[in-house]
């Protein structure tokens, strides 16, 4: 009897909740959270499979990002129930993805046309090469002005024009009037709202601000954008702010409950860190790595190769707020290529030791170019490269120096946004799965020469995304207002090296940089048969065609058979 009283006392003492969906690359989350604490109740979490059907290429099911999310949302509300904390009181969900990932579906039938092309997907090369060779100078900002965003394989719109160019059944159901397109938000917001019997085909200004044919200024799509990449406008998904009533859930436990939030990743990141203020920022380590600063009400273009995104607007009447964006393609990534491709690691827990065994790379660098160089470069040509390797290198050395590349690449943002805005941070707050590798943050600290600040409660995704949802009007159960706002305890690393040994260390990764570039000179041309003749290169053609000449020419004059 007491401790049924006990647990009906202790719901009662908790008011408030708001649950969030967090759809990452590698995995899914559902995550609830106390409005009056900020304080993570519980959560559950699924690994998505990623596919690579060919060299460059990173797809996934959308189905399979689709049943994960209601798999967490099950198990989770399972956990509260057993916890006696009553799901009733969830009062609204928040939505925050993995950004610029590309789908396309049939409206009438609900089904994915095609499998979600994934940000780091590489396949749209040639279709940007193509692109940036028609502008005026060849220039990869031809469209910065408007979208904030170089030409590159990165964002929506190209991944977009290939599906419409290469799939027949997307572009049949464009043709047809079928067809909706969204990122990861627009296809879990319609599919959670109803589907094809009425689900609400939307989007928030910070996910549509990463497509490409999103205007920053006017905070709508674009009609010149959508025609330079030839996209019909009718399969966009609706603009609208990053705290608002979407839709009410459909199905299962949650059904009736407010979709209320909704902010791409990064940016749901930078609300969870609470960097509210002009100046304020933050760095995530997920599979990339995300460095952004609130830039106020006015958009910054940079002059240091980083991106001018939306970092929020936090209702429908309320002013829309910028950042500036340093953006790595591989941070976390680098850990499951080691676990699994090379088999080094068993797990990214084994990482940290296999660094910690040995505490330095013995010279040995690794640049991760995987998919190319991001922020500072744009370099889509550059490719993964380790280098300054002796007979004494091991498995732990890389391991390391696959740690400090991390650190490396963060360093490499952080001195651009420096320089673009013209006052240093002086910390860096931190967040993501990675930051749990204590050794990565010290590294960090050392490498920037600044002090590494990581909250205690590490999912502020997860967190910006909850906040969105429960301060929207019509909900109203977290205030957003500074005085409210809960403290947040965090640890702190500071620089343990000195500043020459840093500059050092760094120099050596800049000219490792430079070598990893311009390795993908010439752009395959595919045979009839979609694959890559040799004949693409012009010199290797003559090479072989010559070659073939002299062994008959040889043939002729010895008279042999």
């Amino acid at each position: 009897m007491n401790g049924a009283m006990a647990a009906s006392s202790h719901r009662i003492t908790l008011g408030p909740l708001v649950a969030a969906i967090d759809q990452g690359t590698s995995s899914t989350r559902f995550l609830v959270f106390n409005s009056r604490t900020a304080e993570l109740l519980s959560h559950h979490q699924v690994e998505i499979k990623q596919s690579f059907p060919k060299e460059g290429w990173v797809e996934e099911d959308p189905k399979e990002i689709l049943q994960s999310v209601y798999e967490c949302m099950e198990r989770t509300c399972e956990k509260l129930t057993q916890l006696n904390i009553d799901i009733s009181n969830i009062k609204a969900i928040g939505v925050t993805n993995q950004r610029e990932t590309t789908l396309v579906w049939d409206k009438e039938t609900g089904e994915p046309l095609y499998n979600a092309i994934v940000w780091l997907d590489l396949r749209t090369q040639s279709t940007v090469e193509r692109l940036i060779n028609k502008t005026p100078g060849r220039n990869k900002n031809h469209l910065r002005h408007k979208t904030g965003l170089p030409i590159s394989t990165y964002f929506s719109a190209v991944k977009l024009r290939w599906l419409m160019d290469n799939v027949s059944e997307v572009h049949e159901a464009v043709v047809s009037h079928r067809a909706m397109f969204g990122t990861v938000d627009s296809w879990l917001i319609w599919c959670l709202t109803g589907g094809k019997s009425g689900g609400v085909h939307c989007t928030d200004v910070t996910n549509a601000s990463r497509t490409m044919l999103f205007n920053i200024h006017t905070m709508d799509w674009d009609p010149e954008l959508c025609k330079y990449f030839g996209i019909p406008m009718e399969i966009l998904p609706r603009v609208r702010s990053s705290s608002e009533i979407y839709g009410l859930m459909k199905s299962g436990a949650l059904s009736g409950i407010p979709i209320s939030g909704c902010l791409g990743d990064q940016s749901a990141a930078l609300v969870g860190q609470m960097c509210f203020q002009d100046g304020q920022a933050k760095n995530t380590y997920g599979t990339g790595c995300f460095l952004l600063r609130n830039t106020g009400s006015k958009p910054v273009m940079s002059d240091h190769g980083l991106l001018t995104t939306v970092a929020y607007k936090l209702g429908r009447d309320k002013p829309a707020c910028y950042a500036l964006e340093g953006s790595v393609a591989i941070a976390g990534a680098v850990v499951r290529w080691l676990q699994d491709n090379l088999g080094i690691i068993g797990s990214s827990e084994e990482l940290e030791k296999l660094a910690a065994s040995v505490g330095t790379s013995y010279g040995c660098y690794f640049v991760p170019a995987f998919s190319g160089l991001y922020a500072p470069y744009w370099e889509p040509s550059a490719r993964g490269i380790i280098c300054g390797l002796t007979q004494f290198t091991n498995k732990s050395h890389l391991a390391f120096a696959a740690l400090e590349a991390v650190c490396f690449q963060t360093r490499e943002i952080l001195d651009a946004m420096n320089q673009d805005s013209g006052i240093p941070l002086t910390q860096l707050q931190v967040d993501g799965g990675m930051t749990s590798n204590r050794l990565l943050m010290q590294l960090q600290a050392d490498i920037l020469c600044i002090p590494v600040v990581k909250p205690s409660m590490p999912e502020t995704t997860a967190l910006g995304a909850a906040m969105a949802a429960g301060a929207a009007e019509g909900v109203s159960v977290w205030s957003l207002n500074p005085e409210d706002l809960s403290e947040v305890t965090s640890e702190k690393f500071e620089p343990q090296i000195n500043p020459e040994e840093s500059e050092f260390r760094y120099a050596r990764w800049k000219k490792a940089v430079e070598k990893s570039k311009n390795w993908e000179t010439t752009q395959p041309v595919p045979n009839g048969n979609g694959e890559t003749s040799i004949f693409c290169s012009v010199p290797l053609g003559f090479y072989i065609i010559g070659s073939m000449l002299m062994l008959i020419g040889a043939k002729y004059i010895t008279g042999s058979d």
